[in-house]
């Protein structure tokens, strides 16, 4: 029986598939048993295709079909030749081989953007500045047929509208502020390319792809993490906000790696040294990582004063899970005392390695070095800024108030307001183009969590122009800085019907030695005069009107009275030391031609450095007896075995004296804050430093106190030379 020859001119086949070819009846020949084999033959393209779609009329072969197919050819041949045409059209396309971003620490990218120090193998430049890099490419680049640009990317969802998805366009020629790219080398299949970001990029980790197109088509190179781009703030631009124009300065407050926080109380200055590590191994992706954290948008990421208040509120823990859990307690067996860290990388190596846990513990100078890194590892210049007697303002007063009782008692309720021994914050430098001309420069943002600032604790940036004219009117927490340095303290005495009267002011309380490491040296510098004019000048005295009118008590002050007997604290020398008696000097002065009787109560509080009162120790009572125009000096004592049981952590004491004139009804109050001193520990080198070579030192240290001391343990750390470890001695 002769095979049947299916028909295929009448269906819809024809012309659709090129690998079909049709069989022709003449030049077939077939023989019986050759029906076996083509019946086991695999059927063609096109009727696979037909079966699905109509398989009523177009079904599966079965072993019961009589009908015998005849094979003319095979689909390979073809297969063949089309597999060699996509090879032929992807050697015709431009793609990218390779990229060379010039990482070399030691090279001109890393060097002229001033980001060698960085210990990693990522690639960090600062924005507003150009940098090199080599492209490999499948074939030789034909600027008249080619055409190639490069893709940046930011934060979870990139967008070109919002600066997070940058395309950077091949020009001729570079110009400044912008996104652009020219070849100045080209080497048969590699380019170099010098790229320039505009002074107000978004920072960040950018991933970067290269996009080319040519006659035969489009290609995006793979993203690589190893190519990805870390863009920083840069201080070296001048369009940049946060340009800083001395050199010495930007080596001290970009590329300083240590320095010095200042603590103690203003007549017992002392001097911790901090280990910031802002170009340590991991500590640019944990900073990274504390933005991520805020959840705040990357597209506003370019405004330093934004990123400035954001770390301001992410250093601190209460309200989003921030670095640093902050206690005051005195007790830390939770974690770690505020007392022992030294240095920022360790806690913000651990907040980075536990994916957000906050840190136990920190106090203020543990905030505010961890600010300091932060901006410092971001390209922001900083420093570390401690404000000796620095009030806490808890009602937009702009005054410290002291409520006393019908006997000149404190009111420990009512008082909480507060005078901290010492407060420690960072400055930070940028232009305020959303203040008035005049207000850039420093500004001052405090980590600490003391008050919210819109439903968030956080602090600043302030103006320290602003804080010192009194402008509390702008932005941001301009108040709070402002009652920090220069409130001043009103006393309220209560009445018999339940008000109060204001009795006494004091207008030089607050806002003292405000100090922070001098440039270039390991000395103290003291800025009070960035902060405030001199005390008592015409000036001071206008900007704290003008400061206390947007207050909440602005009728507080009422006319002042003539004062004849004035009363003063003074301490010998460096102070009292901890384990001895301590003796204080209360001078009492009458300038008038008169005899005057003084009522003098004194109050001793043991506090915390904070300013937060723990307990009240000592208390006195002496009616005295001032000549015309004589000066009268009383030894005050406190025996060790009086306070010795009731000191914390910094052995902060405040003296409170109030009283009154009877024959002129003057009233006398004063607060004195002092500490006791603790002594030094002295590191001593034993035989000479050998860079690669270990070496031993001494460490000596004194027992002030006139008992055993047990379980000591010393914290050791140094940038370079060990990470942080504990000694544990006794």
């Amino acid at each position: 029986m002769p095979a049947a020859i299916p028909e295929v001119r009448d269906r819809t086949e024809v012309g659709r598939f090129p690998t079909v070819t049709f069989p022709f009846v003449e030049n077939v020949e077939v023989e019986k048993e050759e029906t076996v084999e083509d019946e086991k033959t695999e059927e063609g393209a096109c009727r696979r295709w037909l079966r699905k779609a109509c398989p009523c009329c177009y079904k599966q072969p079965s072993d019961d079909d009589l009908t015998e197919t005849v094979v003319t050819g095979t689909d390979e041949p073809e297969k063949e030749e089309e597999t060699n045409g996509e090879g032929n059209l992807n050697e015709l396309l431009l793609k990218v081989r390779s990229i060379d971003l010039m990482k070399s620490k030691t090279g001109e990218n890393l060097v002229e953007h001033h980001t060698n120090l960085y210990q990693s193998d990522s690639f960090i430049i600062r924005r507003g500045q150009t940098f090199q890099m080599w492209i490999t490419l499948s074939r030789p680049f034909d600027p008249q047929t080619d055409e190639l640009h490069l893709e940046l990317k930011t934060g979870l969802l990139p967008a070109v509208s919002n600066g997070t998805h940058v395309i950077v366009p091949l020009v001729e020629e570079l110009e400044d502020g912008r996104w652009e790219a020219a070849i100045v080398k080209q080497e048969d299949r590699k380019l170099r390319l010098s790229v320039n970001s505009p002074p107000t990029a978004v920072i960040g980790r950018y991933q970067l792809t290269i996009v080319t197109n040519s006659a035969n088509g489009r290609d995006t190179s793979a993203h690589d993490p190893a190519n990805d781009i870390y863009l920083l703030f840069n201080p070296w631009c001048e369009d940049d906000p946060v340009f800083m124009d001395s050199e010495e300065e930007r080596k001290e407050y970009v590329l300083n790696d240590v320095g010095q926080i200042y603590y103690g109380t203003q007549h017992q200055i002392g001097a911790r040294t901090w280990d910031y590590g802002q170009f340590d191994d991991g500590i640019l992706a944990a900073c990274l990582f504390v933005l991520e954290k805020s959840q705040t948008p990357n597209s506003g990421w370019g405004d330093p004063i934004n990123v400035a208040r954001i770390i301001s509120a992410m250093v601190n823990s209460p309200d989003d899970l921030g670095v640093v859990e902050g206690n005051w307690s005195g007790d830390y067996s939770l974690g770690t005392s505020p007392t022992v860290w030294s240095g920022s990388m360790e806690i913000l190596q651990a907040y980075h390695k536990s994916k957000g846990t906050p840190v136990k513990f920190g106090q203020c100078w543990v905030f505010a070095g961890v600010c300091t890194t932060i901006l410092r590892c971001f390209g922001i210049p900083a420093r570390t800024v401690t404000n000796f007697s620095s009030a806490h303002d808890t009602d937009v007063s702009l005054t410290t108030d002291v409520y006393l009782d019908e006997n000149f008692e404190p009111i420990t309720h009512l008082n909480a307001d507060s005078i901290w021994n010492f407060h420690v914050w960072t400055d930070c430098w940028m232009a305020r183009p959303d203040l008035p001309h005049g207000n850039g420069g420093w500004q001052t943002v405090d980590a600490t969590p003391q008050e919210t600032s819109q439903g968030t604790f956080r602090c600043g940036p302030a103006s320290l122009t602003a804080v010192r004219n009194g402008q509390v009117f702008l932005k941001h927490d301009t108040t709070f800085v402002f009652a920090e340095v220069n409130s001043d303290k009103i006393y309220w005495q209560k009445n018999k019907d339940g008000t109060f009267s204001q009795i006494y002011s004091e207008k030089n309380i607050v806002g003292h030695y405000i100090s922070t490491k001098a440039v270039g040296s390991d000395e103290r510098n003291d800025i009070t005069h960035l902060y405030k004019h001199p005390e008592g000048s015409e000036e001071e005295r206008i900007a704290v009107e003008t400061a206390c009118s947007f207050g909440s008590k602005a009728a507080a002050y009422s006319p002042p009275t003539a004062e004849d007997v004035t009363l003063e604290v003074i301490m010998e020398g460096d102070g009292p030391k901890m384990g001895a008696d301590a003796e204080l000097t209360i001078r009492l002065k009458n300038s008038s031609s008169e005899q005057r009787t003084v009522t003098l109560h004194s109050q001793l509080a043991v506090m915390y450095y904070t300013g937060v009162h723990k307990a009240t120790v000592k208390k006195d009572k002496a009616d005295l007896e001032l000549l015309p125009n004589e000066e009268n000096d009383l030894t005050w004592v406190l025996e060790y075995k009086v306070y010795k049981d009731q000191l914390i952590d910094q052995a902060a004491l405040m003296l409170t004296l109030s009283g009154r004139v009877r024959e002129t009804q003057q009233v006398l109050a004063t607060q004195f804050s002092f500490r006791l001193r603790t002594p030094d520990l002295v590191i001593k080198p034993i035989g000479e430093a050998v860079v690669g070579k270990e070496m031993a030192v001494e460490i000596h240290f004194t027992n002030p106190l006139p008992q055993v001391l047990k379980a000591v343990i010393f914290h050791i750390e140094g940038i370079g030379l060990l990470p942080g470890k504990k000694i544990e001695f006794g």
